[in-house]
This record gives structure tokens, C-alpha cells and sequence, in this order.
């Protein structure tokens, strides 16, 4: 099988396990993220959406955090296709109640304990 194939496979699977769902805050578990560099990358990919105000990408947890533009809703379905079109796996896909700021905060807090 082409690699095309494999990869338009995985994102179809990867897509129909996915609740079909839109939301403020979206926190993204991920396999496949090992450095700096897929960081930025996926950073840079998500903020290109339309309706992205900021993410929030922690490689220690294997998370992202998008938040939505004010007035706006996330599409979890098209942010989980650019991970997966990246080459990333998403584990998880869940609406959080925090904003990217506030779990900012809460990662700065833990840190100065």
C-alpha cells in the first residue's frame, strides 16, 4: 500500500473515532511529539485556522490547548485533521472549561513550588 493511502487511511479513522463536536477550548492529547521542533510546528499549523485565538502546546504532557476567538467555536474535527495531516497521532480530543491563559498560569504556579 502507497503512503498516501496509509495516511488518508489513518486520517479517516483517526476522524470517525472523534466526537463530531465545537467548542471555546479544546485540550488535545497527542502521540508523536518529541522536540521543539513539532511544537512550533503544530503551533504554527492551528493558529492558521480562522476561528484560533491561542495554543498552548505542552510536549511534557503530549497536550494542546487551542482556545477559540471570542464569538467563535473550535471545530474539533478539522483541528484533529491538521495533527494527524502533520504526521501526529490525536489519543484524545476533550472541551476544557479553562482558558489557554489560565492554564498558563497553572503551569508557572506548579513550577515555582
Amino acid at each position: 500500500m502507497k503512503k498516501t493511502s496509509i495516511t488518508a487511511i489513518t486520517l479517516a479513522l483517526a476522524l470517525a473515532a472523534l466526537p463530531s463536536f465545537a467548542a471555546n477550548t479544546l485540550k488535545i492529547t497527542v502521540n508523536g511529539m518529541v522536540c521543539a521542533f513539532c511544537a512550533q510546528g503544530i503551533e504554527k499549523r492551528i493558529n492558521k485556522m480562522g476561528a484560533t485565538k491561542e495554543v498552548l502546546v505542552d510536549l511534557k504532557k503530549k497536550t494542546i490547548v487551542v482556545e477559540a476567538k471570542d464569538g467563535q467555536t473550535l471545530d474539533g474535527k478539522a483541528i484533529s485533521a491538521e495533527i494527524v495531516d502533520a504526521g501526529y497521532d490525536v489519543v484524545k480530543l476533550e472541551p476544557v472549561t479553562q482558558s489557554v491563559a489560565d492554564i498558563k498560569a497553572e503551569m508557572l504556579k506548579g513550577r515555582s513550588k
